[in-house]
């Protein structure tokens, strides 16, 4: 499959080595579920604060403008040996790039794309790196003219929950929506919750001297309420029973707290597991949730200057 095209089976002549994979015969397909008549997709690369060259691939329309006016779905990971790669997500296709919107995957360190090594380069006290190039994603998204702060909407889900909640620390100027769905932001308290303890080989022991570096990226712990924050829609489950719905539940109180509560969205559902829902009813719910969150804080109509 590709990000347009569904799985399909082919028959190819392997004498005609790669070349004949362009001109395969295709056997079977998957049904389109959306309509990607004017899609299209590509890979980029932004650099990194520490130099080091971030692919990313995005999917938009051929004729986007590139006047910063497009709503943008930046999505990533960045942990666990995890590889973010193309693949045909018709949950995005029919609610969000069949609207004209632009969906992004950024290839950031601490993921499994390059190998071990990009994996490793973002471990512990270098996790920092992860969100950099996520960060140097962004800003070359709004500066090759595909969007702009007030139309960039970020997501991430789990470790990927950790990244979004650092991007909206960090840099609350560089995004215009946040979806953090089921997320670690309590980096102090993460290891004596549910599973925390066997995630401390990739982000540090928080009751030994990696508290110092752990400090710095843990997000509960940096929320400023002098910072006007962007809108944030927080998802979790009450019966997570990987990353406990504490993180979420306390992040979001302590933003309403400083004040910063008006422009906080909070849904937790008290079914389903880690993956925030029970059954594909639940599933569809909380993906319409989200995405209809950020159009409305995105979109060209709706987007606060």
């Amino acid at each position: 499959s590709t990000f347009t095209k569904p799985t399909s089976m082919s028959l190819a002549d392997a004498a005609c080595g790669p070349s004949g994979v362009q001109v395969a015969t295709t056997l079977k397909s998957l049904p389109e579920q959306f309509n990607a008549a004017g899609l299209t997709a590509f890979q980029s690369e932004a650099r990194s604060a520490d130099g080091t060259l971030i692919p990313y691939f995005c999917i938009c329309h051929e004729a986007l403008p590139r006047d910063g006016s497009t709503p943008t779905l930046l999505y990533g990971y960045g942990g666990f040996e995890i590889s973010q790669t193309p693949g045909y997500n018709a949950l995005v296709g029919s609610g969000w790039l069949e609207k004209g919107g632009c969906y992004v995957i950024a290839n950031i360190r601490g993921g499994g794309e390059f190998g071990p090594g990009w994996h490793r380069a973002a471990l512990k006290e270098n996790r920092q790196k992860a969100y950099d190039d996520f960060i140097a994603v962004a800003e070359d998204l709004v500066a090759t003219g595909i969007t702009s702060p007030q139309h960039l909407g970020i997501r991430g889900g789990s470790n990927g929950g950790l990244l979004v909640g650092n991007m909206m620390v960090q840099r609350p100027d560089l995004f215009g929506a946040v979806v953090c769905a089921v997320p670690l932001l309590d980096m102090k308290r993460f290891s004596h919750l549910l599973a925390g303890a066997s995630w401390m080989a990739e982000y540090g022991n928080p009751d030994t001297e990696d508290w110092e570096f752990l400090q710095r990226y843990s997000p509960y712990h940096n929320l400023d309420p002098s910072v006007n924050y962007p809108p944030l829609l927080m998802t979790t489950s009450t019966k997570d029973d990987r990353v406990h719905p504490y993180h979420a539940r306390s992040f979001v109180k302590r933003l309403q707290d400083m004040g910063n509560g008006d422009a906080v969205f909070y849904y937790e559902n008290i079914e389903g597991g880690h993956g925030g829902a029970a059954d594909a009813k639940q599933a569809a719910y909380v993906t319409s949730l989200y995405q209809n969150f950020l159009w409305k804080m995105l979109s060209p109509s709706s987007a606060q200057p």
